[in-house]
């Protein structure tokens, strides 16, 4: 059997996570290891990100992030409640 050589598909896959950490932080826009990592786990903090927001305004919640962030630093047990909130509407609209 034939010898497979991964050249092509190995750069491929590499400029593909170097193209989406274009911008971040010292080796995690460089390195393929570090940039790696960093977009898998700026991926994971944004699908979060983005079920709270869902379900926020499925409550029928209109909060903006920078007030959001207020929130979350200055009055955590309001946030959490918001965050309860956001989840029983979220889970109320994957029911239906």
């Amino acid at each position: 059997m034939a010898r497979v050589k991964r050249g092509t598909k190995r750069r491929a896959r590499r400029k593909k996570y170097l193209k989406r950490t274009k911008g971040f932080f010292l080796t995690k826009s460089k390195l393929y290891q570090s940039a790696q990592e960093a977009a898998n786990r700026a991926r994971l903090n944004g699908l979060s990100y983005g079920r709270l927001i869902h379900g926020l305004k499925a409550a029928g919640v209109a909060l903006d992030r920078k007030i959001l962030a207020d929130i979350a630093v200055k009055d955590a047990a309001g946030f959490a409640q918001l965050a309860e909130k956001a989840k029983a509407a979220a889970g109320a609209v994957k029911k239906s």
